[in-house]
């Protein structure tokens, strides 16, 4: 298959039982698939499975039976030193409380994983994180320790962190549930705006209806099984036809 045509993320059958035996199924036989740029929301209940696949996906627990594919790479095969490897190169995390550390500065927090998976940072690399802490309006911010931000600067602090590694795609679960309406719609469109400009896939997992329908895609999650999987820009291309 074409490099361009294999999906970003891949699963197959994937199940996961928790506590085993007669434990509970936070899974039950999911079969999803990116493409690579896709910006995807994942909704449901709480407790519907949806951020156990968001889990899957970004090799952050492994499945009980099937397969997890990241770029073409099945990561239920991978020992822990290759899960991190793809963890810190094909993926970047964003989470509802941003965990940044406050005995850094916002760069020295952004920079942190490249300095994990190189060993150090280079011009270019600092470049680069000051051009996306710029882009997200953090640019006067940048020398100041997390303690000193808003909750929606933190935020962006945390999104410039994940993106640090150019990775493939963005896994964020919940990262708009901790701000009050004004931050968290300001959040959302930057994600949408870098999806654009810089092809990145955002996976989303979302309570709120309102900022999924903004997504490319809905993946609707009930019980551990996708029950609905719907294009939304289809969708808008079929009411703009009529």
């Amino acid at each position: 298959m074409d490099k361009e045509h294999i999906p970003v993320v891949q699963t197959i059958n994937v199940h996961k039982r928790y506590n085993g035996g007669v434990g509970t199924w936070a899974l039950r036989g999911v079969n999803f698939s990116m493409a690579p740029g896709e910006f995807v929301a994942l909704v449901g209940a709480s407790g519907s499975g949806k951020s156990t696949l968001l889990n899957m996906i970004g090799a952050l627990d492994r499945p009980t039976s099937g397969t997890v594919l990241i770029d073409g790479r099945n990561t239920s095969r991978m020992d822990d030193d290759n899960l991190a490897a793809i963890r810190g190169g094909a993926l970047g995390f964003i989470f509802q409380f941003h965990h940044l550390l406050d005995e850094f500065t916002v760069l020295e927090n952004a920079l942190m994983p490249l300095r994990i998976r190189q060993g150090g940072v280079t011009r270019e690399d600092r470049r680069w994180i000051e051009w996306l802490l710029h882009r997200v309006g953090l640019t006067d911010r940048m020398h100041c320790r997390p303690r000193h931000l808003s909750g929606g600067q933190q935020q962006r602090a945390a999104i410039v962190r994940a993106l640090a590694n150019r990775p493939k795609v963005v896994l964020a679960d919940e990262p708009t549930g901790n701000l009050d309406s004004r931050n968290g719609a300001m959040v959302f469109d930057l994600l949408r705006e870098l999806n654009s400009q810089l092809g990145i896939g955002f996976v989303l997992v979302t309570h709120d209806d309102t900022l999924a329908r903004e997504a490319q895609r809905v993946v609707a999650v009930e019980d551990g099984r996708i029950v609905a999987d719907y294009s939304l820009d289809a969708v808008r291309r079929e009411a703009e036809a009529v």
